[in-house]
């Protein structure tokens, strides 16, 4: 709080001018006050009154005023001033004139009104009605799903694992069984199957691994071959022969029965075929000339015979009847083992020899999963071409 506290010698004004001479120098004095004190802008250092704040002139010129002004209205009406004086806020005219939306009185701090706008100046909401889209309820009907059958888009196949016991062999037989698309969709319909024997020291996978599943849905997508099934049995001999190993007649007798029983296939010799790679293909050879009633076709990819074998195949080929004798197709790589190479030359000069149609190709290549993997796919085209 600016407080300035003054005790004027009042008969020295009295004594030098009169009361004339009094009366015209504070009318002088205060008209040049007037014109000094005219409003101006507000200064932008705060003075603090009465605990409120405002903006107020310059200090100097207020205390002059406040000087002159008590001097010499001590003189007023030949009274003597009484005592020291306390002057706190300012003189009214001395405040700005106020602008628009502020209040403002004498020794008062200058406060801002923000102007609200009222109830009434806020603009009304419109309603906007509501228009439903269709006066017509649906009626059930319409939301019921067309009736027309949807076609099934599968592209790939799938593979089944399984196994079946049977007394002529000391384990279960093992297999997969590899189902074309839209097998579990298209429910009427039965399939052609081939059966596909791995090679030595190998299992029931290998087929698998060689992309026979990948190639089956390829030509089947490609046209080139109906759907059909493929069967993977495992054969757990390894130097075996099969005057021993009973795989070839758990196959014939056991596990093709069991498929055509549990799978929608064609049981038919006519829609079913053998074959093999390297030991495989020996096994595709023995059951597809001893079992001709149960296999319409076969196929040995580098051929291994078993030894045991090799009396009975002149006398599996000579007991086949004309009309029965089962499509052959053998192929070799020209790099495979000279052995294996003997062998499978050895059966398709036989097969020449004795006038039975065949199907024999050298390839170029080795006694590899390379080489079958390679071939894979024509190896299927072959077995599926009748169908």
């Amino acid at each position: 709080m600016s407080l300035l506290t003054w005790t004027p010698a009042p008969y020295i004004w009295y004594t030098l001018l009169g009361r004339s001479g009094t009366r015209l120098f504070r009318r002088f004095v205060m008209k040049a006050l007037r014109r000094l004190l005219k409003p101006i802008p507000p200064s932008p250092l705060p003075l603090r009154v009465q605990g409120r704040t405002g903006c107020f002139p310059h200090p100097f010129i207020v205390t002059l005023g406040l000087l002159l002004s008590v001097g010499l209205g001590a003189c007023a009406s030949g009274g003597l001033p009484i005592g020291s004086w306390v002057v706190s806020g300012a003189h009214e005219a001395a405040l700005p004139t106020p602008r628009s939306g502020v209040t403002q009185t004498a020794g008062e701090a200058v406060h801002r009104l923000t102007t609200l706008p009222t109830a009434t100046s806020l603009p009304s909401p419109t309603s906007i009605p509501f228009t439903p889209l269709s006066s017509t309820p649906l009626s059930p009907t319409s939301l019921s799903p067309s009736p027309t059958p949807l076609r099934c888009l599968e592209q790939r196949g799938r593979i089944e694992s399984g196994q079946v016991r049977t007394r002529l062999l000391s384990q279960p037989l093992v297999f997969r069984v590899y189902l074309p698309p839209c097998y579990l969709q298209d429910v009427a319909r039965r399939y052609p199957v081939v059966y596909l024997i791995h090679g030595q020291s190998f299992n029931e996978d290998q087929w698998d691994r060689l992309g026979a599943d990948e190639a089956a849905d390829e030509l089947i997508a490609e046209g080139k071959a109906p759907p059909f099934m493929i069967v993977m049995p495992h054969d757990e001999g390894v130097r075996s022969q099969p005057e021993e190993d009973k795989f070839g007649d758990a196959v014939a007798q056991v596990l093709v029965p069991w498929i055509d029983a549990h799978y929608r296939t064609l049981p038919d010799r006519a829609y079913r075929a053998v074959g093999g790679v390297s030991r495989g293909g020996g096994w595709a050879l023995h059951i597809g000339l001893s079992e001709w009633k149960i296999f319409g076709a076969f196929g040995a990819h580098s051929l291994a015979i078993f030894w045991n074998d090799t009396p009975h195949i002149k006398e599996w080929l000579d007991a086949l009847p004309s009309d029965k004798i089962p499509r052959i197709y053998l192929d070799i790589g020209n790099n495979d083992r000279p052995e294996i190479k003997e062998s499978d030359l050895w059966f398709e000069r036989l097969l020449t020899q004795r006038g039975i149609p065949h199907e024999w190709t050298l390839f170029t290549g080795y006694h590899e999963e390379k080489y079958w993997q390679k071939h894979v796919k024509q190896y299927l085209e072959w077995y599926t071409e009748l169908w």
